[in-house]
């Protein structure tokens, strides 16, 4: 399924927009893109400006749109606004006070609707209940949570009073809980008992006591818990507390609070090429319009689509495209609590079936998985609703956009493959559905808003069909304003890559990329020790630090080789201490390991032992080689500056 590189840059088909589609949609040509795009690269903060007038509800107006101190924006300065009620309280004085705007169902099959007013009901309780834990404006909030109801809900009542949230994916071990915890000296942590995946139960309160074990993460005052799995779980007196005893007896009144535009809403941990995770701190007002016309925009939503982004709310994708963008439109957003698994390979297609799914946003990683289940699920289930189809996480290969097209969308439905991060916000290569043509891989064109390029290491603008490094020209409003309590290392991870060019700073998004002939990105991915496993995003030292902490490893070079079906799949080289021997018991044990650390998504696909890693003289792991001896590919580059040439003999030779 893994089409080369090679294959990509050949890629010349092109798709239109229906015409249909294209005379409904809010964007209708390519004519009426590029007004939109020229206006805003003529005036960004005009541009702006007017969206924000125009889309959102501001208690007090701003100020000054931008201020600009490479590499810190500010946005909207001195408005006065909140995400929350942006969400909620501004349907309420219209006919969408009773549309859905949550459908949740759960891997057992229960399910649940809430319309606006329920929403904004249970938001109000449950901002109650965190005030009365303790937790102020400005508290930090740790949110690892299953997919359910509850997990939107305590995100919307963090940002309602004003404490910013950090949520942590429910994969993640407890370990890797307690880092971020730690980091953001949170006082308050939301879970469950537990959450149903591909029919197990995750035990995410043993997770948490484990992370909070001995006074680990001493800001942390309380616990709250919600009951989803109904297992037995210890509830230590006076830090625990259930979500269902204290949400009844709390008001249902709430005023949201006015919050600085540059307000922090949420910081979400983000792996790097250190071993110590990136907390990405994204602000309020700014965040909040461009999550919100991205939304608009890109999905082309109309009041009578049932949204449904597949995503976990523990990934910025979830964030933005379940919660915020979603709801400030005053959208249908579903969730869905489970994947899917052997014992329902068609899950997804019985959602989209039951409810009527008009738009639908997933990662190629699920395309490949559906691919691999066979056609004659989603061909047994009507998928006619469909009229939008999405893509996220990771480029996706021709021939898997291909077969989504044709099986998923019935040859009719546009499909917006997007290129974005966690660090972005929001969208920033994007097909507009109704005036893009696309071509399969491609994630053609900048949003209006967004002056993209694609340039060599000296910023300078690259050719044709020449690869480069993408990087960002001019601030945006969702973009993230710095590492949390490391200014430093913001500049140094996404500022000082490229040197300014003409009196721009450059955004170094650490991806690779080409603009064909006929101005359409393509992605090709990290440049960086970053993997992109299943569309989750881990870093190479994250994972042999993890490695080398079992006391068998004495180093580890991981590096990422391609899987059809993960996209890509860690492999790990270990060097054993010299009193342990290598053997088959080990390398599931230290896999186990790194579960346990990190996560099951980080585990290592396969470990190799080894006496010896390749290195230069100055002792830098050359991962390259590593890479091509993972993927079972020729050795290419210079190996002048290696240590131990017999190294790689002794690879090669297994």
């Amino acid at each position: 399924m893994s089409d080369t590189i090679e294959s990509v840059l050949q890629e010349k088909r092109l798709f239109n927009p229906p015409a249909e589609f294209s005379e409904h949609a809010r964007i209708k040509s390519m004519e009426e893109y590029q007004q939109l795009y020229d206006k805003a690269a003529q005036d960004p903060q005009a541009f702006w400006a007017e969206l924000a007038t125009n889309e959102l509800h501001w208690f007090q107006k701003w100020d000054k749109v931008l201020d600009w101190q490479p590499p810190f924006a500010k946005w909207f300065i001195n408005g006065k606004i909140n995400i929350s009620y942006n969400c909620l309280d501004r349907h309420l004085t219209t006919w969408r006070k009773n549309k859905a705007a949550l459908i949740w169902e759960g891997e057992p099959g229960d399910s649940r609707t809430l319309t606006y007013a329920q929403l904004h009901r249970e938001v109000c309780q449950m901002a109650n209940v965190i005030k009365d834990l303790g937790v102020k404006k400005g508290d930090r909030v740790g949110i690892y949570m299953p997919m359910i109801p509850e997990a939107a809900i305590a995100m919307l009542a963090c940002a309602r009073i004003g404490a910013p949230h950090s949520v942590v994916f429910g994969g993640f071990s407890s370990e890797a809980l307690k880092a971020r915890l730690q980091d953001a000296e949170a006082k308050l942590v939301i879970t469950a008992d537990g959450g149903f995946r591909k029919d197990k139960i995750v035990p995410l309160k043993n997770a948490v006591d484990e992370a909070l074990a001995d006074n680990s993460v001493p800001s942390v005052a309380n616990v709250l818990v919600v009951q989803r799995t109904k297992q037995d779980i210890n509830m230590q007196a006076d830090r625990d507390h259930w979500w269902h005893e204290l949400q009844p007896d709390a008001s249902a009144d709430c005023a949201a609070e006015p919050m600085d535009s540059e307000d922090l809403l949420f910081i979400l941990y983000t792996s790097g090429t250190t071993g110590k995770p990136k907390g990405v701190v994204h602000t309020t007002g700014g965040y909040n319009l461009y999550t919100h016309i991205t939304t608009k925009w890109t999905f082309d939503l109309k009041e009578t689509d049932v949204y449904w982004c597949t995503a976990d709310v523990g990934w910025i994708t979830g964030h933005s495209y379940i919660v915020y963008g979603p709801l400030s439109n005053g959208a249908t957003s579903v969730m869905y609590e489970g994947a899917p698994r052997a014992s329902n390979p068609g899950c997804f297609w019985d959602v989209v079936e039951k409810y009527d799914v008009t738009i639908f946003y997933t990662a190629p990683t699920a395309i490949r998985a559906f691919i691999k289940m066979g056609d004659e699920h989603p061909n047994n289930r009507d998928l006619s609703s469909l009229r939008i189809l999405g893509t996220v996480g990771e480029p996706i290969n021709p021939k898997a956009w291909i077969w989504y097209r044709q099986v998923i969308g019935g040859d009719r439905c546009p499909i917006v493959d997007t290129w974005w991060q966690t660090e972005t916000g929001g969208f920033m290569l994007t097909p507009l559905p109704g005036a893009i043509p696309t071509k399969p891989g491609s994630a053609t064109f900048p949003f209006p808003g967004i002056i993209a390029d694609v340039v060599d290491l000296e910023g300078n603008s690259v050719g044709e069909n020449q690869g480069g490094y993408l990087v960002v020209k001019h601030p945006w409003p969702s973009m993230m304003r710095t590492v949390y309590k490391d200014d430093d290392r913001f500049r140094r991870t996404y500022w000082e890559h490229i040197p300014p060019k003409d009196g721009n700073y450059l955004y170094f998004a650490g991806d690779g990329a080409r603009k064909d002939e006929d101005g359409y990105f393509w992605v090709m991915g990290r440049v960086d020790d970053v993997m992109n496993v299943s569309g989750h995003r881990l870093g190479t030292m994250e994972v042999e630090s993890a490695l080398v902490s079992h006391p068998a490893v004495a180093e580890a070079a991981v590096v990422s080789r391609p899987d059809e079906v993960k996209g890509e799949e860690v492999y790990a080289f270990v060097i054993l201490e010299g009193t342990h021997t290598a053997s088959d018991e080990l390398k599931a044990e230290l896999k186990q390991h790194v579960g346990k650390e990190i996560g099951a998504i980080a585990r290592p696909g396969e470990i190799r032992f080894t006496d010896a890693l390749p290195k230069t003289r100055s002792g830098k792991i050359i991962r390259r080689f590593l890479r091509n001896l993972a993927s079972g590919e020729e050795l290419v580059g210079d190996i002048s500056t290696m240590e131990d040439l017999s190294v790689l003999d002794k690879l090669r030779q297994g």
